[in-house]
Order: C-alpha cells, then sequence, then structure tokens
C-alpha cells in the first residue's frame, strides 16, 4: 500500500477552454503560470490548444504528489463534457478567465 503525506511540491490539474467556451482542455503541470504563458504564446503551434486557441483558465486543482495529480487529470479527461461542466460550475459558475490570477 502507497502512503501519501503532505508533499513539498505543488501539482496542478487545469481545465482550459477557447474565447468561445466551446471548446475545453484538461492538463496537469508543476507550474501554473508558467504553463498558462505557454498555452497563451502557442510555444508548440501543433499543439491541440494551439489549434484552437485554447488559453482561458476556467478551473484548476491543487495537489502535493505528481501522482494523485495525473490520476485526477486521466479522470476528468474521461468525463463527459456535461460532467466537466458540472464540475468546473461548482467552482466556477459564470465560466469567468482566471488567467489574471497567476498573472
Amino acid at each position: 500500500m502507497i502512503e501519501y503525506t503532505e508533499g513539498i511540491y505543488t501539482f496542478y490539474v487545469y481545465i482550459l477552454t477557447n474565447r468561445n467556451r466551446t471548446v475545453l482542455y484538461t492538463g496537469v503541470t508543476n507550474n501554473l503560470k508558467i504553463r498558462l504563458h505557454q498555452h497563451e504564446n502557442k510555444l508548440n503551434p501543433n499543439s491541440f490548444s494551439a489549434r484552437y486557441n485554447v488559453h482561458f483558465l476556467i478551473y484548476f486543482e491543487r495537489f502535493t504528489w505528481i501522482q494523485l495529480a495525473i490520476e485526477r487529470e486521466k479522470e476528468i479527461k474521461n468525463l463527459s463534457r456535461e460532467k466537466k461542466l458540472n464540475l468546473i460550475k461548482e467552482e466556477n459558475p459564470e465560466l469567468e478567465f482566471w488567467n489574471h490570477y497567476f498573472k
């Protein structure tokens, strides 16, 4: 059995959308500020997020263990769009863009 105690690192599972809120993208990172900058500036121009102009943060969760963050990312990716939206709206009912919190 693996026992998790409080870790010293922070990892984020996040959901981004495009300006019209028609596309959802789920990812995991250890630095949300830098990762948002990378998405916004399309550092990988062939990526899904670059092709669909997905760089607006609408949801995130914090973890101290990468294994748990990756597990949660997979869990969210397997949700239906409706369930993802319900999850997001629990914390962000108006689907506001939260990027400014990480500038």
